[in-house]
């Protein structure tokens, strides 16, 4: 059980929030670069509870600013793409990727042009993704996990619907191994069927272990079979199983987009850095809708774990939560994110964080999740690789 302080310090992601400021250290995806095209330059981006202007002018440069104008306030987003960067609509105030005010029709005023700086982020290109950076500069080098940068298969992304839930929830998800042969146990495509619908198949998983590594936290599942599997949480809104690295972007307070960048061994694609994109229909009715008044698609993995974070609440309030043993790894998670956040508040580089441009590549033990997996990415093996069918019970 946290405080309501404690609870906001992990939650809360706006600029000058203990979280916010973490956050703002690590680079983030907002868009997939086949989106920006010449016919549709510009694009509305919302990060860490900032409103932004991706946009790509003529000369093929691409910048994010702050989406309303520093003159008028009008949103950028409408603006008119140029050689030289993107005008207002409203005056025609241009400003180039680098925020720098070019020009302020009606009239040319010099002094604003010397004195006053627009917000403006970096934006690199990467995994067919757009990834921007809103922390102080210098901004550090995109991180060479391996599964970012196997060439030796192909590449995927899959888009999911928004999730209408605080970012942290996600990765609580994401660091607790006792969830999945219970809330997973009836997915599709699982080739067994559990005895007990209470208990799922968490009879044969017996126990789990973690441990901090480098960039993160390393889980351990151990089976009855005397099987194990490990899979990490990147530090600090990752998740990779598999060949999939899920990637949980905190949009604002109680919006989190969720896109998964699949890597899958074998014939290696044509265009690694121009993967094919897949979009997920919404996984409730209204899409739109909140819980209570919204019916969840349950039917697969990604589904229900969608379900479950967002019915917790837009921000689970921890302050009414009963915590077990089996909950252990969700506390070093939390401490983890008070030690990083105390880091940054000292002026210290958080967890992961790299600076050298020729770091190597950061093993995640992806070799041997494919190993397990034969290289899917998808839906790996059922909880405890059993492949007998058994008769459910009533519970």
């Amino acid at each position: 059980m946290l405080s309501q302080d404690e609870n906001d310090m992990l939650t809360r992601v706006g600029p000058g929030e203990p979280a916010g400021e973490l956050l703002r250290r690590y680079w983030h995806p907002v868009a997939i670069a086949a989106e920006l095209t010449e016919e549709n330059p510009t694009r509305h981006v919302r990060l860490l509870c900032e409103d932004l202007v991706l946009f790509r002018s003529t000369a093929g440069k691409v910048g994010l600013l702050a989406e309303r104008c520093s003159h008028r306030l009008a949103s950028l987003v409408y603006g008119r793409v140029e050689k030289r960067g993107i005008a207002c609509q409203y005056h025609g105030w241009l400003y180039d990727t680098e925020g720098n005010i070019l020009e302020t029709p009606p009239e040319n005023n010099d002094a604003i042009c010397r004195n006053v700086k627009h917000p403006a982020y970096p934006v690199q290109k990467q995994l067919g993704l757009y990834w921007a950076y809103l922390g102080p500069l210098p901004a550090p080098v995109f991180p060479k996990y391996d599964a970012f940068v196997r060439t030796d298969g192909s590449r995927k992304l899959i888009v999911h619907p928004m999730l209408d839930c605080n970012w942290f929830q996600t990765m609580e998800n994401a660091a607790d191994p006792s969830h999945a042969p219970i809330l997973h146990q009836d997915a599709e495509a699982r080739d067994v069927v559990p005895i007990n619908s209470t208990r799922g198949y968490i009879d044969d998983q017996p126990g789990f272990d973690f441990w901090r590594v480098p960039f993160g936290i390393m889980k351990q599942r151990n089976f009855a079979n005397g099987e194990t599997d490990e899979h990490p949480l990147i530090f600090p809104n990752m998740l990779r199983t598999g060949g999939t690295v899920q990637i949980r972007v905190p949009v604002d307070d109680t919006h989190t987009w969720r896109v998964d960048f699949a890597y899958k061994q074998g014939e290696p694609a044509v265009d690694l850095d121009n993967p094919p994109v897949t979009y997920m229909k919404p996984y409730k009715t209204p899409a739109d809708g909140l819980h209570p008044f919204v019916k969840f698609e349950t039917g697969t993995v990604p589904q229900q774990d969608h379900m479950v974070w967002e019915t917790q609440g837009q921000i689970v309030d921890r302050t009414k939560e009963n915590l077990s043993y089996s909950d252990r790894v969700l506390l070093d998670l939390r401490k983890l994110v008070k030690e990083n956040i105390e880091k940054v508040q000292n002026g210290e580089d958080p967890m992961a964080v790299q600076r050298d441009p020729n770091h190597p590549i950061i093993d995640t033990n992806l070799e041997s999740d494919l190993h397990h997996t034969g290289g899917k990415t998808g839906k790996g093996r059922p909880y405890g690789f059993k492949t007998k069918v058994r008769k459910r019970e009533k519970a």
